[in-house]
């Protein structure tokens, strides 16, 4: 019998759960463990995925957790990313830090090279075993991603249930709505014209990674998913580490999206008359929440009150719209994460393209123009 691709064995796995969440709720219903135990058992796998992701990124490029004290201040955020020891990003799992030691390290590996260097020769294929290891250690974590999706949905849906979509249906709609037209029609379509991937191709060997990040939620325990998608849809190994990897905490479109959509929505019901100049506020807010925070679940429910705080809205509005949104946020969290995944696929699709596209305009600059 065929094997069933990872896609389809977790889209099996959230149904799975689902049903027993809705069936048992948070009541223990085998030898004295239930839905809790399970979603348990599975947040230890997503853990795992995690651990192994950042030494995966520090080779690709030659945070389990947000920065501290998350701010929109762009100083304030670069200083945070500026280590304080050679060993502090790997001890914090913090992913830009590591990315900023990872390119001064190839830098440096790229200028021995260039000199000649005798012992740079041992060292490329030493990395590129590392780096091979790795890979091999997070596809073997990721077989189990279905079974931790399963626990962690039997433990969300056990909590919250699902009747509370008939109270907040119309934000869940609105968010969604906006978050699916960004990733299943703008994205396919630049993936098609720029970087002439059709959106069969795009969508279809690319869909592994996102039900993975959709999953798990988080971009970054789907990275080695991510990279091994790029490589079925031909995308060059130099573009896809530098989008997977380094873009799995730049590049969070789904969480620039719904800091600006949820902003919106929440001011209006609370009936804020929202300025040109506010809507503008808003959007560099976003960008900035989107560029400061990690790439880990509910990042983006984090940076919302700083968001919310930033359009004008008072503390005790900010306090009252947060446990409003919570109880569906860890759905629309799912999705952020299915797009930021979608995003860093695409973007390494386009730098693959233009990579290719510029030996071939040099060569063709060089070529003599026929006269007559």
């Amino acid at each position: 019998m065929r094997r069933l691709p990872l896609g389809a064995r977790v889209v099996i796995g959230v149904a799975l759960g689902a049903a027993l969440g809705v069936a048992f709720g948070t009541r223990p219903w085998w030898f004295g463990h239930g839905n809790e135990d399970l979603g348990a058992l599975g947040l230890l796998v997503i853990r795992l995925l995690k651990a192994l992701a950042t030494p995966l990124i520090l080779v690709a490029t030659a945070p389990t957790a947000p920065p501290a004290g998350a701010t929109l201040d762009l100083l304030k955020n670069i200083a945070g990313y500026v280590p304080e020891s050679v060993v502090e990003p790997l001890a914090k799992n913090n992913i830009i830090s590591l990315v900023l030691l990872a390119i001064l390290c190839g830098a440096a590996l790229r200028l021995l090279k260039d000199r000649g260097s005798l012992g740079i020769a041992y060292i490329q294929p030493i990395v590129t075993t590392l780096f091979e290891l790795l890979t091999t250690m997070l596809l073997w974590v990721a077989e189990a991603v279905p079974f931790a999706v399963l626990g962690i949905v039997a433990q969300v849906v056990g909590r919250a249930g699902l009747d509370v979509f008939r109270s907040l249906w119309l934000f869940l709609v609105v968010i969604l709505a906006g978050l699916l037209i960004h990733s299943l029609v703008y994205y396919p379509l630049a993936a098609w014209f720029v970087g002439r991937k059709s959106p069969r191709e795009y969508l279809g060997k690319g869909s592994d990674a996102v039900l993975t990040g959709l999953s798990t939620n988080s971009s970054l325990a789907t990275v080695p998913v991510t990279l091994r998608c790029l490589r079925d849809l031909n995308v060059g190994a130099a573009s896809a580490r530098v989008s997977a990897c380094i873009g799995t905490n730049l590049n969070n479109d789904g969480i620039i999206l719904y800091e600006a959509m949820a902003t919106v929505f929440l001011c209006q019901a609370f009936g804020y008359n929202l300025s040109i100049a506010h809507q503008l506020t808003i959007v560099l807010a976003s960008v900035m929440a989107g560029v400061g925070i990690a790439g880990v679940p509910e990042a983006g429910l984090i940076v919302l009150p700083l968001v919310l705080s930033a359009a004008g809205l008072p503390e005790a509005a900010v306090a009252a719209a947060i446990p409003l949104i919570v109880p569906v946020d860890w759905i629309i969290a799912r999705v952020r994460s299915g797009v930021n995944v979608l995003a860093d696929m695409l973007v390494a699709i386009m730098l693959d393209r233009f990579e290719r596209r510029e030996p071939s305009e040099a060569v063709a600059a060089t070529e003599p123009v026929a006269e007559g």
